[in-house]
């Protein structure tokens, strides 16, 4: 093939002054009408992009601090939580304690009672077995004796026959 027998490689001035007069008008209607608006779109658009992706930074910034308070929060809330555990235990332990002590003070005291009320009927029955061991001397004395006593010999007899008796062992018996 020769290279100038081709009718699209050979040079024609004509078609080539057409060509770049239709290629001109055709450049100035699209930047007039097409390529300005798809420009203003464009910008528009990357406009809108920027803006969302400044918000979607500022939300991002504002969820980091909301997360970071929440854990500051939960982290309060627990300490508080600890403290008052920690005081219910303190207030129980105290309680419990006085408890202790109440119900070992009271243990203490009816023991206490319980142990004199002891000792008083210890001193009561042995008042009554002085009284009538005292009754059965005077009797057997007054078998012994054939005579009725009066009442100064009647007393001398007794505190005499008291005084020769041993009540240690019995007081010793009753006290175990």
């Amino acid at each position: 093939m020769i290279l100038g027998t081709n009718p699209l490689i050979s040079v024609t001035p004509g078609l080539m002054i057409w060509t770049i007069v239709c290629f001109l008008i055709t450049l100035f209607v699209l930047k007039r009408y097409a390529f300005g608006p798809i420009q203003n779109m464009i910008d528009q658009r990357r406009e809108r992009i920027r803006q969302s992706i400044e918000e979607a930074e500022h939300a991002r910034a504002e969820a980091r601090r909301l997360l970071d308070e929440h854990r500051s929060l939960i982290g309060q809330a627990r300490r508080e939580a600890e403290e008052i555990l920690s005081e219910a235990r303190r207030v129980a332990d105290s309680q419990r304690e006085r408890v202790k002590e109440e119900t070992e003070a009271d243990r203490k005291r009816r023991l206490e009672e319980t142990r004199r009320q002891i000792e008083a009927e210890t001193q009561r029955a042995l008042e009554q077995i002085r009284s009538e061991v005292a009754e059965l001397a005077l009797l057997a004395t007054t078998k012994v004796t054939g005579k009725i006593l009066d009442d100064e010999d009647h007393r001398r007899l007794v505190e005499e026959a008291v005084a020769d008796l041993d009540f240690s062992q019995l007081e010793q018996e009753t006290a175990r």
